[in-house]
C-alpha cells in the first residue's frame, strides 16, 4: 500500500497536467478530430516536448512557408537590401536587377534606384539575362494569374509588377501605372462579375464594374517584360532606357537600399508573396554569381537546416503559394527555435504579427497585452499558425498548430487555434 498510493498519486498528477488535459482533448474533441489536426508544443528552456500530436505528419503549410524565406533572408541579407548591379562603360551604363521588389511599390517604395538612376549621366541600359526563370512558381494555380497574390518573378519588378486599379460605379476613376489607362475596357455585360479581369497572356484589362458606389481597390498582376519594365521606369525618369541583353559582368558594382527589417515586417505582417519569393533572389544576388537563382537558393538553405527524414519536409517555393510544399509541426518548431536563437526577440517580436493587434493576427481575439507573436498560414481548407506564446508564467514557448482538409470556414478554424492558444498561455 505504501508503494501503490504514491504511484496513484503520481499517476493522478500526470493525468491532470495541462499537456496531459489538451493531449487528450485534441485526440477527442470533435473540434480537432473532424479534420487533419497537427499540434506541437515546446519549453526551449527545458528543452522539452510539451505537446506531440500527429506532430510528425506532413501539412500543406500555406504561408507558415513564408517563415522559411525569413530564416533565409537571415542567413544570407545585410541589414540593408541589394537594389541594382551596374557598369559603366564610356557613356553607358548598364544595369541589372537584384529581384528587389521595391522599385516604386505603391506600398512600400524604395527610392534608392531612382536616386540613382536619374543623376547619372550616362545612357541607360537595363539588361535582364540575369534570371531566365520561369514567371510562376512550382505547383502555383494557374488560374491565379489575375490574383493580387501571385504577381510575376522577375529580376527587377516595378511597381509590384501590379496594376492598381481604384473604382467607382461603374467605371475606372483610377489606373496606376498610368502607362495601362489605354490598355482598360469597360465591360457592356451587365451579368458581369465585379472587377477588373486581364487577359492571361497580355496586359489587357476588362473592367467589369461594380454594384456599390463604395470606394474599391483591386490589384491586378501584369505581364512582366523588359520592355515594359524599362518603359515604365523611363516614364518616371523622363529619360530614355533602353534593353540590351548584356551578361553580368563579375565587376558590376552594387547599389543599396532600404533596411532589410522594413520588407521582412510586410512580408510577415500582410503575408506579402512577392516579398517571400524576392528575398531569394535577393539572397542569390548577395552571392554575386552572374545569374539569379532562387531555387539554387532555396535549396541551398534546405540542405543545410532540414536534416530530417525527407517525408517530414519538402519546400519548394518561397510564398507557400504551391501545395507541394510539406512541413511537419515539428519541423517549423525547429525552424522556429533556429530563428528565435538568430534574432533579438525584441526585434523578432516586433516584425511578427501580434494576435489581436497587428497584421494577419489583428482578427485573432485577444484580452488584454498580446501573448502570441506568430505566421498565420491559409488557403483552401487549410490554416496554420506558428511562432511563439508568452505564457501567464512568463514562459516563451513554442508552437505549430495545423489544420488541414477542413470544409469549414478559415475564420472558424482561427477561432479554434485561439482559443487552444489562450489555454496554453493560461495553463503553462
Amino acid at each position: 500500500m505504501k508503494v501503490l498510493l504514491p504511484l496513484a498519486f503520481i499517476c493522478f498528477v500526470i493525468g491532470c497536467s495541462p499537456a496531459h488535459r489538451i493531449s487528450r482533448n485534441l485526440q477527442t474533441n470533435p473540434i480537432y478530430t473532424d479534420h487533419f489536426t497537427g499540434v506541437a508544443l515546446f519549453d526551449p528552456t527545458r528543452q522539452k516536448a510539451l505537446i506531440q500530436y500527429n506532430a510528425d505528419k506532413p501539412f500543406t503549410p500555406a504561408s507558415n512557408t513564408k517563415l522559411f524565406s525569413f530564416y533565409a533572408g537571415l542567413l544570407s541579407l545585410p541589414d540593408s537590401l541589394p537594389v541594382l548591379r551596374y557598369v559603366t562603360n564610356g557613356d553607358s551604363l548598364i544595369f541589372w536587377g537584384t529581384g528587389n521588389p521595391l522599385l516604386l511599390h505603391p506600398d512600400l517604395p524604395d527610392t534608392s534606384a531612382l536616386a540613382f538612376l536619374r543623376n547619372r549621366r550616362e545612357k541607360l541600359f537595363f539588361s535582364p539575362t540575369n534570371y531566365t526563370g520561369p514567371r510562376f512558381g512550382p505547383g502555383w494555380a494557374w488560374d491565379d494569374y489575375n490574383d493580387d497574390y501571385s504577381p510575376e518573378l522577375a529580376p527587377l519588378p516595378i511597381y509590384g509588377n501590379v496594376v492598381r486599379f481604384r473604382n467607382g460605379s461603374r467605371s475606372v476613376v483610377a489606373v496606376s501605372p498610368r502607362l495601362f489607362v489605354d490598355s482598360v475596357r469597360i465591360s457592356a455585360d451587365a451579368k458581369a462579375v465585379n472587377g477588373v479581369k486581364r487577359s492571361e497572356f497580355s496586359n489587357q484589362f476588362v473592367n467589369m464594374g461594380s454594384t456599390t458606389t463604395k470606394p474599391s481597390r483591386q490589384d491586378v498582376p501584369f505581364r512582366w517584360s523588359a520592355e515594359l519594365t524599362a518603359q515604365l521606369l523611363a516614364d518616371t525618369l523622363h529619360r530614355a532606357i533602353s534593353v540590351i541583353q548584356r551578361p553580368l559582368t563579375p565587376i558590376a558594382r552594387l547599389l543599396r537600399g532600404s533596411s532589410t527589417d522594413s520588407l521582412y515586417k510586410r512580408m510577415l505582417y500582410v503575408s506579402d508573396n512577392q516579398f517571400a519569393e524576392q528575398v531569394l533572389f535577393m539572397a542569390s544576388a548577395e552571392r554575386g554569381l552572374p545569374d539569379l537563382m532562387p531555387t539554387a537558393e532555396l535549396h541551398r538553405v534546405a540542405d543545410s537546416i532540414l536534416h530530417l527524414p525527407a517525408a517530414s519536409a519538402r519546400w519548394v517555393d518561397g510564398s507557400g503559394l504551391s501545395r507541394y510544399n510539406v512541413f511537419t509541426p515539428n519541423v517549423l518548431i525547429d525552424l522556429l527555435g533556429r530563428i528565435y536563437a538568430k534574432v533579438p526577440q525584441q526585434r523578432l517580436f516586433a516584425l511578427l504579427p501580434a494576435a489581436g493587434q497587428s497584421g494577419t493576427l489583428r482578427s485573432l481575439a485577444m484580452n488584454g497585452k498580446p501573448y502570441i507573436f506568430a505566421k498565420s498560414g491559409s488557403m483552401t481548407g487549410v490554416y496554420n499558425l506558428s511562432g511563439y506564446v508568452l505564457t501567464s508564467s512568463g514562459k516563451i514557448l513554442y508552437f505549430s498548430i495545423m489544420h488541414n482538409n477542413f470544409t469549414q470556414s478559415v475564420s472558424e478554424m482561427r477561432r479554434r487555434t485561439g482559443e487552444l492558444l489562450k489555454e496554453i498561455h493560461e495553463k503553462f
